[in-house]
């Protein structure tokens, strides 16, 4: 018999308190993957769905999560960049992760990153279903950045994966400083390529771009700027995947008081078309993605 004095969580109480597992094992995770990475600089055997040699980090990376958010209460789907469909995994929302961003930055030791995005949906679902997004950052420290709703928090995570808020409200700061442009320069579109330009002729900018995408928009969430693997003559769609990078990215910039776009809408907007569909993405202060759209009005 139903206690009449106790009441069902709502669903958004449900999906809040399942957003709190799944930051909780993501971080406490983080150690492991990083303790993982040195015996696995390797590549594996096949390529991930986009095409793309998996290292057997990748893959390491990627079993772990599986297992670990897909035992979280609350938790329906898990999807991965590293896997051609989805995970049914129980009833709730569903996850996205990129369990390791800049993976071909092992072998020269350079930056890293878990990207995880929460959505109140089935996959593929829109950037406006997103109730949570996080990403952790192997640097040399290991920090997480989470966004939700308008708040964005950053924390350090220690070896043992206890962690402690270290900076309460992030914003991007009002004077940009940093920017990152990925893409091969000759096939960067004549709209880019001015911007571009513009870009790096202000001597108040400084060139940060490192091979991994969420270690160059750790670096604008800082210092304030624009990153953008922008559309390519050769590839109109770009490089990121939007379910996977696009969304959980956008939607942590504008909780930080910046912008996000693909050249003409936020990346919010931008349809779902398929798991690993991509997206060009530009995220950063306001006034820089603002200038950018108007490059590719008409």
């Amino acid at each position: 018999m139903t206690d009449p004095h106790t009441t069902e969580p709502s669903d958004a109480e449900s999906i809040a308190a399942t957003v709190d597992a799944v930051v909780d094992v993501v971080a406490r995770a983080a150690p492991e993957i990083r303790g993982g990475l040195p015996g696995r600089r390797v590549a594996a055997e096949g390529q991930n769905p986009s095409g793309e040699t998996q290292m057997a980090a990748d893959v390491f990376a990627d079993d772990l999560l599986c297992d670990r958010l897909g035992s979280v209460s609350g938790v329906g789907t898990y999807a991965s960049e590293e896997r051609e469909a989805t995970v049914d995994v129980g009833t709730g929302v569903s996850v996205c992760v990129d369990p390791l961003d800049g993976s071909s930055n092992l072998e020269p030791n350079a930056a890293m990153g878990t990207i995880v995005a929460v959505y109140d949906g089935p996959l593929p679902a829109s950037g406006r279903d997103i109730r949570a997004a996080a990403y952790v950052l192997y640097g040399p420290i290991t920090t997480m950045i989470v966004a939700r709703g308008d708040t964005v928090t950053e924390y350090v995570i220690r070896d043992d994966g206890e962690y402690d808020v270290l900076t309460e409200d992030v914003q991007l700061p009002d004077d940009p400083t940093v920017y990152g442009f990925g893409g091969r320069v000759p096939n960067w579109v004549e709209e880019f390529e001015a911007f571009a330009a513009d870009v790096e002729s202000d001597p108040s900018m400084k060139l940060r771009y490192g091979g991994a995408m969420i270690g160059d928009v750790n670096q604008v969430l800082t210092y304030g700027g624009i990153f953008a693997y922008p559309t390519l003559s050769n590839a109109p769609e770009s490089k990121l995947r939007t379910q996977f990078e696009g969304y959980p990215v956008g939607y942590i910039v504008e909780a930080a008081g910046g912008a996000s776009s693909n050249g003409h809408q936020s990346l919010l907007d931008v349809d779902p078309e398929d798991l690993h569909a991509r997206t060009p993405v530009y995220v950063g202060n306001r006034e820089l993605i603002d200038d950018l759209e108007s490059r590719f009005v008409g």
